[in-house]
Parts: C-alpha cells; sequence; structure tokens
C-alpha cells in the first residue's frame, strides 16, 4: 500500500485542488444559487442572484478568483489504516504562496495583535489542518475550504443548560435566527449557516464550521433530528425578508447544516457559523489502489 502512495504528486494535487477552490464555487452552491433565483419574484433580489451567478461563470473563463477575499484555508483529512500521507503542511506552505504570487489568492494573514501581514496568506495556525481517522477507510481524502472572513465577523456562541435549551429546542432555535437578524446582509446572503452543537466551546465552534465547509450544502443529514431542525430553521430564516445581499426576498440562506457532539450534561454548547455565498470548497480522494478522485469538482 506504500508504494501505491508513494507515487502520488500529492504536492501537484494539492496544487490543483486550491486553485480549483479559489477559482469557483462547489457545485452544490451553485445549484441552490440558480434555484433560488429561478424561484424569486423580487426585482432586486433577482438581480442579485444573477450577479452571484453571472461572476462564477466569469470567474470560472477567465480563470480568475470567484472574489477578490480569499478568506481563511482550512483543509480536512480523513484517512485510514493504510494511509501514506505526505508532508501536507508543508506542502501547502509552497503552494499557497505560489498562489498568491500568480494572483489567485489575496495576501490577508497577518499577525493577530500587531496586525502585520504575513505577505503570502501563510503563517502560524494557516491553513488550519483536522485529521480524522477511520480504522476502515480505504483512502486518504483531502478537502480544502477557503471561507470569507466577512461573514465572520457574524459569528456566535452560546453555552445553553438543559433548562435555556427550551422545549422543543426553542432556546436554541430563537439563538440562531437572531444571529440571523442581527446580521442582516453583512455575511453576504445567500450562503449556508452552519451548526455545531455538543462537545465543549472548542468542540461546537469546530463543528459549525464543519458543518459549512465539508458537507454538500443540498445534502440530507443522515440524523433524522439535525435534519428536522436544518429544514425548520431555514424555513425560519428565509420568511425574515433579509434576502440575496440585504435586499430583501425569497432567500436570505441557501441551506442550514447541523453537526453535533455528545456534551456534559450541565451544558449544551451552540454555535453559529455564518458561511456567504462563495462556496470555495475543493477536494481530492487518493484510493488505497491508486485511483486518484476529485471532490466537488465542476465542469470545465
Amino acid at each position: 500500500m506504500g508504494d501505491v502512495y508513494k507515487g502520488i504528486d500529492w504536492e501537484e494535487l494539492v496544487r490543483r485542488v486550491v486553485h480549483h477552490s479559489c477559482t469557483g464555487i462547489a457545485p452544490d452552491a451553485e445549484r441552490l444559487l440558480r434555484e433560488a433565483e429561478g424561484a424569486e419574484d423580487e426585482p432586486a433580489a433577482k438581480s442579485v442572484l444573477g450577479s452571484m451567478i453571472e461572476n462564477i461563470g466569469m470567474a470560472g473563463r477567465l480563470d480568475k478568483p470567484v472574489c477578490q477575499s480569499p478568506g481563511f484555508p482550512a483543509v480536512y483529512i480523513t484517512f485510514g489504516r493504510n494511509a501514506r500521507m505526505p508532508d501536507f503542511a508543508g506542502i501547502f506552505g509552497q503552494v499557497i504562496p505560489e498562489m498568491v504570487g500568480k494572483g489567485f489568492i489575496r495576501p490577508s494573514i497577518v499577525h493577530p495583535l500587531t496586525r502585520k501581514n504575513t505577505g503570502d496568506s501563510t503563517g502560524p495556525g494557516v491553513p488550519n489542518f483536522e485529521y480524522d481517522y477511520r480504522p476502515e477507510a480505504g483512502y486518504v481524502e483531502l478537502i480544502v475550504s477557503f471561507k470569507a472572513c466577512g461573514a465572520e465577523l457574524m459569528n456566535a456562541y452560546k453555552t445553553f443548560t438543559s433548562s435555556t435549551l427550551g422545549n422543543g429546542l426553542k432556546g436554541l432555535k430563537r439563538f440562531v435566527v437572531s444571529q440571523v437578524v442581527e446580521a442582516k446582509g453583512i455575511p453576504c446572503p445567500p450562503g449556508a449557516i452552519g451548526i455545531g452543537i455538543g462537545g465543549q466551546m472548542d468542540v461546537a465552534a469546530r463543528l459549525s464550521r464543519r458543518a459549512v465547509s465539508v458537507r454538500e450544502w443540498d445534502d440530507i443529514n443522515p440524523d433524522p433530528m439535525l435534519a428536522d431542525l436544518e429544514a425548520e430553521l431555514l424555513e425560519t430564516i428565509n420568511g425574515t425578508g433579509i434576502g440575496p445581499g440585504g435586499t430583501g426576498g425569497r432567500t436570505t440562506a441557501l441551506a442550514v447544516k447541523a453537526l453535533m457532539a455528545y456534551t456534559h450534561t450541565a451544558i449544551a454548547p451552540v454555535a453559529v457559523n455564518f458561511h456567504c455565498w462563495v462556496a470555495r470548497r475543493a477536494g481530492v480522494r487518493v484510493h488505497d489502489d491508486g485511483r486518484v478522485e476529485m471532490l466537488f469538482w465542476r465542469c470545465e
């Protein structure tokens, strides 16, 4: 198995995935945008959605970033017992500055206190890597997500208790919807809203980001309780009338995505994570037999 992985040009695969994620959006998000544009009857909202769709097409044709703000990169790696992985941190440390030099990524990473820009969109903790070991997985999977930080400004966290969570999760639902109403058009709607539930604060926050960065926005949650929660919140949020770009209309969110972990009896952590409409997500799965499968790949 090790010989198979040694024959893989990981640097070139990472280069392709990063480039692809910066010059377009995931096919599932584009489908939802097109459906929203077709269903919209408010002229201003329909125009905003049309501009988003036109922008996606132009970025693809011109091989340009779909948005000038590259956001913050996160890398999600899933691997099984037979996996042989390279130095992903080292590879990304080479590829991202290369993409900055070619104009696909704007240098936006700074020291958190001095605010000094690193100049190449890398630095300690950037990208953020999350590893998921699944012994039965016959592959190494790499998913890259560049999440814009304008939307990040409106993220929120709250530690509930059993009583404040409320009957029928009323407290949780009120918290999520109130954050959407407060955010208005700042997160560049319509996008996806991630909800992380459980664990402690750090776990809930990670789950909320993973929910909108790894999951397809039009998938169905395999947990029936979470699937119902997602559907109810999406309907309520789209009933606020905030609409595309905050101009009013039917579609304030394309999706609500929730993930959960078990937690301590004293707490019920909930994190809300806003993602703009620019779903910069792409990936690759390298199987143990040497097959290479590109993930979230749009037609080129």
